[in-house]
């Protein structure tokens, strides 16, 4: 049995924790730390085994830490339950991306960082691919200008994304700078960068696109040992646009595989 903890009870930290509590063989929620501690203590008393509500640093006591939060508090998450020799799992990965020194801290005290899939797919046969040459690494992000809307880059820019009226590329890249510029929305672009070629090599490019009413991201994988082209359509989360509802149940499913005497994939 591995306890988790989770930061974060919005659209990917609500639905996982609420999954949790319904039974997932080998895994128990023990705690979750969020902002606004009187909304989360209303949802929890509907728990049939109610998590400790708790401080940012002693999630660290789970066995497995679930970052579903805000990146800005990314660290305050991430160090804690490394130091502590924990198995770290990223929602933010995008977050991951600047701050690979948190590997280095990982490996010093026996901790493990384990990226879900996310709202991607095809990351195994990517990895696969990575074992051997690879050319080129792409992907498209295709998002209604409300999943975009208040993007760190955008603002720098003056770009209005509520005034976009038809497809329009809003930036492009590499995934590192995607990362920086769209903390909040990229996070699928930084998956592929891990699991590829790294970030300076993955290019990306993202819009905004007033006709569609899904997330659709297209990765082009060019390698020695396969082409790849592959494309998801994610349905936005009702709570939040920017995230697709797939994102918590890979978090989900990346968890059942900590304990599964079956894993297929990653």
């Amino acid at each position: 049995m591995l306890t988790v903890a989770i930061a974060g009870l919005g659209a990917i930290g609500l639905p996982l924790a609420r999954a949790l509590d319904a039974g997932i063989d080998g895994l128990r929620l023990v705690a979750v730390a969020v902002r606004d501690q009187a909304r989360a203590a209303a949802v929890l008393d509907g728990f049939a085994r109610r998590p400790e509500l708790v401080g940012l640093a002693e999630l660290a006591q789970a066995d497995v830490v679930v970052e579903a939060a805000p990146a800005a508090i990314f660290e305050r998450v991430a160090i804690p339950a490394l130091t502590a020799g924990r198995i770290f799992v990223p929602s933010s990965v995008g977050a991951l991306l600047p701050r690979m020194h948190l590997v280095d801290l990982a490996r010093a005290h026996g901790a493990r960082i384990v990226v879900p899939t996310g709202a991607l797919l095809g990351l195994d046969a990517v990895r696969a691919c990575a074992e051997g040459a690879v050319a080129s690494a792409t992907i498209e992000s295709r998002k209604h200008p409300r999943g975009w809307a208040g993007a760190p880059y955008l603002l720098a820019h003056g770009i209005d994304v509520a005034a976009i009226t038809e497809p329009t590329v809003i930036f492009e890249g590499n995934a590192l700078d995607a990362a920086a510029g769209f903390p909040a929305n990229v996070n699928v672009a930084a998956a592929l960068a891990l699991a590829g070629i790294g970030p300076q090599r993955t290019t990306v490019r993202l819009w905004a696109d007033p006709t569609v009413d899904r997330n659709i991201h297209t990765i082009k994988v060019e390698a020695a040992a396969a082409r790849l082209t592959m494309t998801v359509e994610n349905v936005p989360s009702e709570t939040n646009p920017k995230t697709g509802k797939l994102t918590p149940l890979s978090v989900l499913a990346c968890l059942r595989g900590l304990t599964s005497t079956l894993k297929v994939g990653s």
